[in-house]
């Protein structure tokens, strides 16, 4: 019986030793509860509630930002101190529907397969998120996907958050992998940002949160239509999904 040797991951015929994911509109379908929460912050300040349609073109670049655009979708402005005032009573309500457990966010199709996969194939694997670490991490908990995510780095984990490439080089060092043998995968313009600045590769995906923007205009290497798809490439020996410039 002749030797039967499983495919070492590859991304692009080079050795491949971590993939680093986005959360929101990538791993995890979050925006009715970031909607929930907003909406429970602006009512402390009598606004009008925001449509969970465009929050989710709000959605990106962290809590502040999402302030700031809450504010600017009702011709408001907002200085220094209501806005960090705001993402306090934020903080607040998204943690308490966590701790509830009224909180409806979902794993995307594919996702719980494709870190399981991944981790068990002997990828380490990081989430990389401009949400605060303590949420992400209580979230991947709840929805029983942290036992195959090797580490959680948050919008507050460093000085700098995405679109800046620091959060993916801390990732990179705390999991001993060069940054060029890492995939990043994501949703959004933040994201390609992130990866290009950290030099890695970046696959996208189509149906996440893109503030708005055309998902298919983004400028990654390949796109993935679902993330069930990811472990057949990169497991597989090829290295690229089918169609990918």
């Amino acid at each position: 019986m002749g030797d039967f040797t499983v495919p070492r991951p590859r991304w692009r015929d080079r050795p491949l030793e971590a993939v680093l994911f986005d959360l929101d509109g990538t791993l995890l379908d979050t925006a009715a509860d970031i909607s929930a929460a907003l909406n429970r912050t602006l009512a402390e300040y009598g606004w009008a509630p925001a449509a969970e349609s465009d929050v989710r073109r709000m959605i990106g670049r962290g809590s502040p930002m999402l302030m700031r655009r809450a504010a600017a979708a009702q011709g408001r402005e907002l200085d220094e101190h209501a806005q960090h005032a705001m993402v306090e009573r934020f903080f607040h309500h998204y943690g308490s529907l966590q701790e509830s457990g009224e909180f409806d966010a979902q794993p995307y199709p594919g996702a719980e397969e494709a870190l399981r996969m991944l981790h068990g194939a002997g990828l380490r694997t990081a989430v990389v998120t401009n949400k605060q670490q303590r949420f992400a991490s209580a979230l991947l908990e709840r929805l029983n996907l942290i036992g195959w995510v090797d580490l959680v780095v948050g919008g507050d984990s460093c000085e700098r958050r995405k679109p800046d490439p620091q959060p993916l080089l801390h990732a990179c060092e705390f999991l001993q992998v060069p940054a060029s043998r890492a995939l990043m995968v994501g949703d959004s313009i933040n994201d390609v940002q992130a990866a290009r600045g950290a030099g890695m590769s970046i696959v996208c995906v189509p149906y996440g949160y893109n503030e708005g923007q055309d998902p298919r205009a983004l400028p990654c290497d390949a796109f993935i239509e679902t993330l069930s798809e990811l472990p057949r490439v990169l497991l597989s020996g090829g290295g690229q999904p089918a169609g990918a410039g």
